[in-house]
Parts: structure tokens; sequence; C-alpha cells
């Protein structure tokens, strides 16, 4: 059977489902006007036959009536309806105003109060409008977004109480996951790209370690040595205190112990998974503003293991937000945002966070509303999320919290003074709501808080749970950026530069030597030639002087020799001729 026939199939089954859950849906509507009917035929209150005010109003409660007008905004996400004295009210839609999703939002409550199926309810909400959509998905079960949901007795019959025309919805989706760790499309970055001001905010380095990172990536840039990962910082770093300490004398250089920290907090990054993170193909962010024929694309990224990987998390998304900050141009007050993140465990991002990286969150959460994107953080209670951050967020949604001990209580009460001034007893109505209930408030276009509602949501479209393998592995199949991304290059980085450096100042020293060595066996020799050349000579001298002092003694000997010649031959001469005097 091919893919065509397979999907009319599925098709088939999705518009029988929905059929049968529409049906669901009239016939618990029915009976519920039906009780709704007996309850006030017997009720000592019960309104008149006639109605008095428009259908859409009969009923309704004061607060209501203000619930009703408040959030009555044109283009909104209508999220559920207005929850009263425990039963839906149908005719009093609570919603979210789209253009104004751009001023942040939250979603806290306990454990098991429905976060993430609030988080899912928005994010399709979100895509219909044709706005994409980021989000983490901590447990794994958000994945179903890419698959109808299945419809039951249970939901129909919920649906029908608050009025939900509910049917079921699959919704364009892209998995993504930090380097290699989890299923989808790797996110990648390179240290280069990342930068030392926000690598020292993730390290947690103080001032002076800050500059000296500052300064390793100054003289790197200057080198045209790119630091790739974490292990090229790593490579540098040592470089630079060890064969190359001399370099940076001229500019202050670094100490060892400063050195010494920094090398310590990338072990640190590294053992959480940073060396996933870090390297190439690095990651265009602009692959988050997708849509397809007007609905927007929902970005997933895995973060499984999350708790034991928080700086890598942290790190993630100080790059995400940053690198945003810079691609995107001011776009001031939009109609809908650009894109909208969710930030599911979002106590994660701030625990133990350092002042620097605080200061930087709270500055990228009240700038980058000004580019046209919005952030949701999910988590337990407001207290997870710092004052100054919380105090840029302009929707919250707050599931039940539970008042067991004295912490708790003080907790819910903390977490109620959040909240606007309310006539209803919020210390109250929190701790007893149900699952999938909310107090909900939002700010106006003019920047004033809405009023508090108790709110019955809506179930979401798409399936609450893990979506089957099979899909997962299709979708992924079948992105146009597996090829650009899937595989892990290792291009010639700070690190094969430097050990390629290194071989060469080495083989270079070698040669140096050599060549001296060489010089110096020739000056050798020419100070034993021109010796013994000086021995030649003077040998030579000698043999001269030598030669010189013979002649002269042979001189003196032939004149005694002639001289005593002529004498004898003149004594002769006188005895001959008899002239010798007596």
């Amino acid at each position: 059977m091919d893919d065509a026939e397979i999907a009319r199939l599925e098709a088939a089954a999705a518009a029988a489902k929905a059929e049968a859950a529409r049906a669901a849906a009239e016939a618990a509507q029915a009976a519920l006007d039906a009780a709704r009917a007996a309850r006030r035929a017997t009720s000592p209150d019960a309104e008149p036959e006639a109605p008095t005010e428009p259908p859409a109003s009969e009923g309704l409660s004061d607060y209501a009536r203000q619930v009703k007008d408040a959030y009555a905004v044109d283009d909104a996400l209508q999220i559920g309806v207005l929850l009263e004295e425990g039963l839906p009210q149908a005719d009093v839609p609570v919603t979210l105003s789209l253009p104004m999703l751009n001023r942040h939002g939250l979603i806290a409550g306990a454990t098991g109060t429905g976060k993430t199926r609030t988080l899912q309810l928005l994010a399709e909400g979100l895509s219909a409008s044709g706005v994409p959509v980021f989000l983490t998905d901590i447990k794994g079960d958000l994945t179903g977004l890419a698959e109808p949901g299945q419809d039951s007795e249970k939901l129909a019959a919920r649906c029908a109480d608050q009025g939900q025309q509910w049917q079921p919805r699959a919704f364009p989706t892209a998995f993504y996951a930090l380097g290699g760790v989890g299923t989808g499309i790797p996110i990648r970055t390179t240290v280069t790209e990342f930068g030392p001001l926000l690598l020292a905010r993730i390290l947690d380095l103080n001032a002076t370690q800050e500059a000296a990172l500052s300064l390793i990536f100054h003289w790197a840039d200057r080198e045209g040595l790119a630091l790739i990962d974490l292990g090229d910082l790593r490579s540098v770093v040592s470089f630079l205190t060890d064969q190359g300490k001399d370099l940076l004398k001229d500019i202050g250089g670094i100490a060892s112990a400063t050195a010494g920290v920094i090398l310590r907090e990338i072990a640190v990054l590294q053992s959480q998974g940073g060396d996933e993170f870090f390297g190439e193909p690095a990651f265009d962010p602009e692959h988050f503003f997708q849509t397809r024929d007007g609905t927007g694309v929902i970005s997933i990224l895995e973060l499984p293991s999350l708790a034991d990987r928080p700086r890598l998390f942290s790190t993630f998304v100080m790059w995400l937000l940053a690198e945003l900050f810079e691609i995107l141009p001011e776009a001031g007050d939009l109609d809908r945002p650009k894109l909208v993140f969710f930030f599911d465990e979002a106590h994660l991002l701030f625990n133990r966070a350092s002042p620097a990286f605080l200061d930087a969150i709270t500055q990228t959460v009240r700038l980058i509303r000004s580019k046209g994107v919005g952030i949701i953080f999910v988590t337990q209670t407001p207290k997870d999320v710092p004052a100054d951050v919380l105090a840029q967020l302009g929707a919250k949604i707050q599931h039940a919290l539970r008042a067991h001990t004295p912490n708790d209580q003080k907790a819910l009460r903390d977490t109620v003074r959040t909240f606007p001034e309310s006539p209803l007893d919020l210390e109250e109505i929190l701790p007893g709501l149900g699952t999938g209930e909310a107090l909900v408030t939002v700010i106006d276009t003019a920047g004033r808080p809405s009023p508090v509602a108790p709110t019955r949501l809506w179930a979401p479209a798409a399936d609450m749970g893990p979506a089957d393998d099979a899909t997962v592995q299709h979708i992924l199949s079948t992105s146009p950026l597996a090829a650009t991304y899937a595989e892990r290059v290792d291009p010639q980085s700070a690190t094969e530069l430097l050990a390629a450096r290194i071989e060469s100042e080495e083989a270079a020293a070698l040669q140096a030597e050599a060549d001296a060595a060489l010089r110096e066996e020739q000056e050798a020799r020419a100070r034993a030639a021109e010796k013994e050349a000086e021995r030649h000579r003077r040998e030579a001298e000698q043999a001269a002087r030598r030669q010189q002092t013979g002649r002269g003694r042979d001189s003196v000997v032939d004149a005694l020799l002639k001289s005593g010649a002529r004498t004898l031959g003149r004594e002769i001469s006188r005895t001959i001729f008899g002239t010798r005097r007596r």
C-alpha cells in the first residue's frame, strides 16, 4: 500500500473520530441543558421562563459580566471559559490577545495540575493563528503535537460542559536536539559565535577572569584561530600559558591562576554536555520562523536528563535569545508575534544563576519584545522566576498549588500576592482548582491588568502524549534541514592549527640547533685551518732565518780560507826567494 492510500485512510479515520466526537458533544450538551433547566426549576431563586436579558448574558453574575467584557478582545486565542462556583460558564470566554503575547507570560502550578497541557493548548492556538512556536520538551510528551488527538467519552463530556467544539488536529512540527543528545536535528554553535561575554556569564567568571577570556578571544581572532568547540578554547588557553606565554605581554598577559579557573570551568561545562552543543555546522535560528500553508511550525527541542545538565540548558537559552536579539530588526508593536518561546522547567534556568546571568536574562526579556518575540516561562511557582523578570510578564496562568505544610501555605500567600487586587478569595480558590483549571490574568493594550478569571481550560486538539516513533522518524527523515545539520563536521580549527604551529616551532628550533652546530663545526674547522696555516708560516719563517744564518757562516770561512791561503802563499814565496825576514 502506497503512502497516498495510507494518508487517505488516516484522513478518513480522523474525520470519523471528529464526527463521533461532535455527536457525543451534542448529546452531552443536551444533557447539560436539561440538567441546568431542572436545577433552575427546583431552585427558589430560579430565573423566569422568559429571559429578561440577551441569551448571552443569561444567569451571569456581575463579576462574570466584568470578566466577559475584559476578555472580549479582537484577534485573540480562546483558552477556556470562566469557572464560577465550580461550574464552567460557556458564555464567558477567557482569551489571550495575540498582539499582547510579545509581552511574555508565565504558566505555573504544582506537578500534575496540567501545566504541560496548557503549554500545548497555547502552542496549538498560536500555530493555528500562523505564529511559529518554539518549545522545550522536558518529559518527551509534547511530540504528540504531530498527531491528532484521540476522542473519548470523558473528553466529549468535558468539551460539551464548557462549550468547546473540539476536533482532533495535528500540527506541523520540527524536532531538534542539543548537539547529539536526544532525537532531532542537532542544534550547535561555535565558541567564536557564542562570544566571550556570554561564555563568561555561563562559566560564572568574575570581572578579571572575564577580561582574560576576552583577551584570549581577541588573540585567537588576531591569529586567525577558529574556536569551534570547547577543546579549541582549552588548547588556546593552555598554549598562552605555556609555549606562548610571552605573546600577550605587550597587552597584559594572563595569570596562570586565572587560566586555571577558566580551564576548570570549561571542564565543568564539558561534563554537562557542552561538547555536544559547541561545534559545526552552526545552527541558524532563522529556521524557527517557518510557516506552512499559513500555519506556524511548532519547533520542539528535546531535553532529556535536563536536571543533570542545567548549565547546558542555560547556555543554550542565553545563546538563542542573544542570537535572536542580534539578527532580528526592531519591529515595534505587531498584530501578532513573529515567534513565541515556551521554556518548560524554567526554575532550572534560574537556579543558582550568577547575578550577571540574571541581569542578562532580565535585559533580554525586557528588550526582545521589541523584536516581535514573546517568551512564556513554565514552572511550579512564580517564586522560581526572579522578581525583575516576573515584573516583565504580561500574562499569567496559575494552576493549583497545594498547601499541606506551613511552607506551602506561605508559598500560596506569596503567589496570591502576585495577582491584581480581586474581590475573589484567591487564597481559597487556588488550592481547590482541579486538573486543567487555572487562575488567569492578562494585560490589555493600555497596560492594565484584567480581572482575575478562574478558568476551565480547553482541551488540546492534538494527541496529549508522545507521538508514535514512526511519526517522529518520518518527520525527521523528510526534514530539509537533516542534510545540513545531521552530521557533525570537524574542520581545521585552533587545536589543529596550534598543534601545527607548535610542531613547526619545534622543528624550527631543532633546525636552528642543527644550523648552530654546523656553524660551530665550520668555525672550529676554520680556526684549525687558520692555526695550521699560522704554524706553516712560522715554520717557513724559521727555515728562512736558518737559511740566512747558514749563508753568513759560509762567507766568514771562505774569507778566512782565502786570507790563510794568501798568507801561506807569501810565506812560501819569501822562503823560496829568500825574502823572508829573519
